[in-house]
């Protein structure tokens, strides 16, 4: 849909717009989710490209906004700045940017602070963890070699608690095969560098018999058993933790075939819960899903992190960035990089079942009380829900927030009358 208006918009405009009829703006500062209202009367106004409206909202959210205010004054900051791209065609641009002056500052050991603080205080990356794990454990019983490919982008900070799983079964303990999959020679060289010591060395100190390897990729569907190593004799897992959101939507089910060609005995799947992608031709649409999933997101920062976290400045911003990408870059292939197409956990199912390579199996009653008991280590306000029955195909785990789903789990094995093309 055509989202520009009738007359150009400026910053000199926004910040130099008269005042109301009455002599003075009536701030809605005092209402709850004043920006959520405030930003879809904007994109009404943009949508019916009602101008003089349009800059009158724009002026209003940019005097009230602020990065470094509260929830609604940092939510209107960042919409309203991805709002902007899109009314001036300059998303692309600003993206490429804000991701540049974020890669100035990257280091191993801020990344790895950042992830593990985030870990600390919120369940939102480690539900995955959890339930990956407890699964792949199960799927790995009694098998002598074992061999994962971890297409996550957690840099290793999962498999601390499989090597002491591990270590502990009654059982011989098998010999582990890792087997990193990355997309950037940043994370390639953190890996090398940084991680791969660190999980030799944990893996001497429990005890398991322990190989890691790295391997770099352009496209996912490009990935091949030969070059990933893959063993006849090795009981097989592909961990997949935000790897497929990362995949352009075109070629996600060429992604789907190759992790399927690859003969696992397991396949797990963790994605965030929200549709980025058969909204993108509908601009209202992935405007109204784009706001409830950042707004929810930024509601759990503000709870779950200190005032003066730099942690949680760093996820905010990383957040700015990508509701630019979502709403101010109309084609993924001007900025490249990974994805931000989400799809729901529905979606998702949907796209797996059809392609008939891959069967929903569930978690297990283990699985879903190690969740339990992972929850209760966090704030009120977190809790889970099982998705669909036993004989269901759309079976799975979702993690809630304040009763909003925002994580979706599922684990899936190759289907057995379907031959991988």
């Amino acid at each position: 849909m055509d989202t520009t208006l009738k007359e150009p918009i400026s910053l000199h405009s926004i910040t130099n717009n008269p005042k109301s009829k009455n002599g003075s703006l009536d701030h809605p500062r005092n209402d709850p989710k004043w920006s959520s209202k405030l930003l879809r009367d904007y994109v009404v106004a943009m949508m019916n490209k009602d101008s003089r409206k349009a800059h009158h909202l724009l002026w209003m959210l940019n005097e009230l906004a602020s990065p470094y205010g509260d929830r609604d004054q940092k939510l209107a900051s960042y919409f309203l700045q991805a709002l902007f791209c899109k009314a001036m065609g300059s998303g692309p641009r600003t993206y490429k940017t804000l991701t540049s002056i974020s890669e100035r500052n990257i280091s191993f050991d801020s990344v790895r602070r950042l992830m593990l603080k985030f870990q600390e205080v919120s369940p939102w990356t480690t539900f995955g963890h959890v339930v990956s794990n407890g699964a792949m454990l199960e799927t790995f019983e009694g098998s002598p070699k074992l061999h994962i490919i971890d297409m996550s982008n957690t840099l290793c900070t999962q498999w601390p608690t499989l090597l002491e799983a591990l270590a502990t079964r009654n059982d011989e303990t098998p010999r582990l095969k890792l087997t990193v999959v990355v997309t950037t020679t940043v994370v390639e060289s953190f890996m090398i560098k940084e991680i791969a010591p660190r999980m030799e060395k944990f893996a001497r100190l429990m005890g398991v018999p322990f190989e890691f390897t790295i391997v770099k990729y352009g496209k996912l569907g490009e990935l091949t058993k030969e070059g990933l190593g893959v063993r006849e004799d090795e009981a097989l897992a592909v961990n997949c933790i935000g790897v497929l959101t990362r995949v352009n939507v075109e070629e996600r089910s060429d992604a789907i075939r190759m992790i399927c060609s690859l003969r696992p005995k397991i396949v797990t799947i963790v994605e965030e819960e929200a549709d980025f992608s058969s909204s993108r031709v509908d601009f209202g649409k992935c405007f109204e899903e784009c706001l409830r999933f950042y707004a929810i997101y930024l509601d759990m920062l503000e709870e779950s992190f200190g005032v003066t976290s730099n942690e949680k400045l760093t996820l905010e911003r990383e957040c700015s960035r990508s509701i630019v990408r979502v709403l101010g870059c109309d084609d993924d292939d001007e900025v490249g990089g990974d994805s931000e197409r989400r799809e729901r956990g529905s979606q998702w199912s949907e796209r797996l079942r059809e392609s008939g390579l891959l069967v929903p199996v569930g978690y297990s009653d283990d699985v879903v009380d190690d969740v339990k008991a992972l929850l209760k280590r966090y704030k009120d306000g977190w809790s889970f829900v099982v998705q669909g029955e036993k004989d269901d195909d759309h079976r799975g785990l979702y993690l809630k927030w304040k009763e909003e789903n925002v994580v979706w789990a599922s684990v899936w094995k190759p289907s057995k009358c379907k031959n991988v093309i």
